[in-house]
């Protein structure tokens, strides 16, 4: 078992995320590690590690400095993907299994040393709850296996090489459908949209209209 540990949980106040944090909080805590989960970096206590799940900001070297590793997951091949909703836009790339990163927080965003990695799979059915359902076991497996290893974790770490690349914001006009074009051509947009936060639209015939896309429970084509 190893050694109790400081650990902080820094994600953002409204991310989807923060549902599936409080089991990652219990094992720790069963563990005798001392978990502090907070939204905000001023009330981030020093400890030994400080995890960035669903954290939007970039922590200063100040901050940072508190902890052994400041750690972050990014779900892309690093460097590669660098940037906002990395999931989401691989989906929409066509994409079926992705990489899921444990990595060094850094001044330059998805810059630092990698740690570890998990890939997921998908079928090509899933919807939003279901990648973030599969994105969360994989931060979870990663950060809880950081833990357990350390200090072996981070004494595998490795620097980044290869062309990066970067993905931007997504914007509420990212969530447009087309309605001249097929629900099969646009069915990965319909996949990763937010039925509450950012639902799909399209306008039509001088009017918005929004859409709401859910599986229809035991039935299967």
């Amino acid at each position: 078992m190893p050694p109790p540990r400081r650990i902080v949980i820094l994600s953002d106040e409204g991310s989807w995320i923060n549902e599936h944090l409080l089991e990652l909080v219990e094992d720790w805590e069963e563990l005798a590690h001392r978990v502090q989960w907070t939204h905000e970096p001023s009330e981030a206590q020093a400890g030994d590690f400080c995890f960035c799940l669903s954290f939007g900001r970039i922590l200063p070297e100040a901050v940072r400095a508190q902890y052994r590793h400041t750690l972050v997951v990014h779900e892309s091949d690093l460097p590669h993907g660098k940037g906002w909703s990395p999931l989401t836009w691989q989906i929409l790339e066509g994409k079926s299994r992705i990489p899921v990163t444990l990595l060094e927080a850094a001044e330059q965003v998805d810059s630092g040393t990698i740690y570890d990695q998990r890939w997921i799979a998908f079928e090509g059915h899933e919807l939003i709850e279901e990648l973030r359902g599969a994105q969360a076991e994989a931060t979870r497996t990663l950060c809880r296996a950081f833990v357990d290893d350390f200090p072996a974790s981070a004494a595998q770490g490795h620097e980044q090489s290869g062309e990066e690349s970067f993905y931007p914001r997504r914007r509420p006009e990212d969530s447009r459908l087309d309605p001249q074009r097929s629900l099969a051509e646009q069915f990965e947009l319909l996949r990763v949209v937010d039925n509450e936060r950012y639902p799909v639209f399209f306008d039509w015939r001088g009017q918005r209209y929004i859409l709401r896309i859910t599986k229809a429970q035991g039935a299967h084509a």
